[in-house]
């Protein structure tokens, strides 16, 4: 019995370093990593593009329509309160975080364009090459008739 306990706790090890292994590959491949990255950036993005909203357009906002403060607009039905400001205001952090990433990956997909090289033939099959020659040798043949 301990033999048999013995085997499995092998065999559960061996298992636990491969999928262990499969993992450090996995992590260490260049897209996980830039997946990680990514997600950072973008969070600390967000928060200042929420700022931007937040403590500079909303206020000029709220001026330019006679000082109507967004995040204040309810509307109370029965016992709820609906809290619509606050949704408009997501809303406009939403579409200003989205016209600035807009322009980001346009900036870096002109930065990092690259010159398409040069298309290459392609590789034909010795045997097509062959009856090609074969093709153009009987086309002379017979204009030489």
């Amino acid at each position: 019995m301990d033999k048999n306990i013995e085997e499995k706790k092998e065999e559960l090890l061996k298992k636990g370093s491969k999928t262990f292994s499969e993992f450090k590959k996995f992590i260490a491949k260049g897209n996980a990593m830039d997946l990680a990255v990514g997600v950072i950036i973008g969070s600390a993005f967000g928060k200042i593009v929420s700022s931007i909203v937040d403590d500079i357009l909303m206020p000029l906002i709220g001026v330019i329509i006679g000082g109507i403060d967004f995040s204040n607009l309810t509307i109370k039905i029965g016992e709820a309160t609906v809290t619509y400001g606050n949704f408009i205001q997501n809303v406009i952090d939403f579409l200003i975080i989205a016209v600035c990433i807009f322009f980001i990956v346009k900036l870096m997909k002109k930065i990092t364009k690259k010159e398409d090289p040069a298309p290459t033939p392609p590789v034909k099959d010795p045997n097509t090459v062959l009856l090609e020659e074969i093709r153009d040798l009987l086309k002379e043949k017979q204009e030489v008739k």
